[in-house]
């Protein structure tokens, strides 16, 4: 087993630094050999499918992605990579079934109920989108990430209410304490909103989420000197979390960027919360 395991890194390896040169031709007949040799390591479909992605070729993709979740059905990240596909190549109905799937098989698993509320909430199906909320919040009561959700989900003249019952049953969640940092952003309550952003980041220093909008609020609302003491304590505490922060961090083509650097690149690419 050891021994698979060391063929399987140093295979990764060499598959990913073929992807960071863009010798793509060479990572994917890496990539091809490895899911033969070690089909049930998720990464390696991920990463298959994700360079075919690139490379438009998205049928191509959507089989990778298939076969991968056959093969690694507990692999979350696997399930959504293929409902996002579904999504961007505009088959919504698809994506839906394929999360659906993805519950069966992974039950009490708040990432891929919150996915399958974006799916209705980008597509403006708000109506749907809270119902499934509703129903994750049933399944999975004490999950932050969906609680953060549904402050956002609910409306405006409900928010302050949902972020009550959120913090009630999430108090020390730090994805729900960003969530009313981002509350009370929108609110314009800056002061408050400072505050929340240094409880929420006491809490939990390594969510690059938080540091990032952080920076963010700063640059729209705060001094130089405030914007470089949250630039200065991010790089100290190297966050490594935060599904915004990890979209520029484990972009292949940001695999050179330093923390402050991937903390700039973060924030310039939120929305401000509305």
């Amino acid at each position: 087993m050891d021994r698979g395991r060391t063929g399987y890194g140093v295979l990764m390896k060499s598959a990913k630094l073929e992807w960071a040169l863009d010798q793509l031709p060479a990572a994917l007949r890496l990539l091809e050999d490895g899911v033969k040799a070690f089909p049930d390591f998720a990464k390696l479909w991920m990463m298959r499918g994700q360079i075919l992605e690139s490379l438009g070729r998205d049928s191509e993709a959507k089989e990778v992605y298939g076969q991968g979740v056959k093969q690694c059905p507990l692999a979350v990240p696997l399930w959504r990579l293929l409902a996002r596909l579904e999504e961007r190549t505009g088959l919504q109905i698809r994506a839906r079934s394929v999360l659906e799937k993805a519950r069966l098989r992974n039950p009490q698993t708040p990432e891929l109920w919150l996915e399958a509320i974006r799916v209705e909430s980008r597509a403006g199906l708000g109506d749907i989108a809270a119902g499934l909320m509703a129903r994750a919040l049933q399944e999975c009561p004490s999950s932050g990430i969906l609680w953060a959700e549904a402050i956002f989900l609910a409306d405006r003249t409900r928010r302050k209410t949902t972020s009550v019952d959120a913090l009630k049953k999430c108090e020390h969640d730090a994805h729900v304490l960003l969530a009313v940092s981002k509350l009370f952003w929108a609110e314009r309550k800056l002061q408050k909103t400072r505050d929340w952003f240094n409880r929420t980041l006491k809490m939990e220093p390594d969510l690059g989420d938080a540091w990032a909008y952080f920076l963010k609020f700063e640059q729209q609302h705060g001094t130089e000197e405030q914007q470089q003491q949250v630039v200065q304590r991010c790089v100290a505490a190297e966050p490594r979390h935060g599904p915004e922060w990890c979209r520029v961090s484990k972009d292949i083509h940001n695999w050179r960027l330093k923390t402050e650097q991937i903390l700039r690149l973060t924030a310039k690419q939120l929305a401000v919360p509305v």
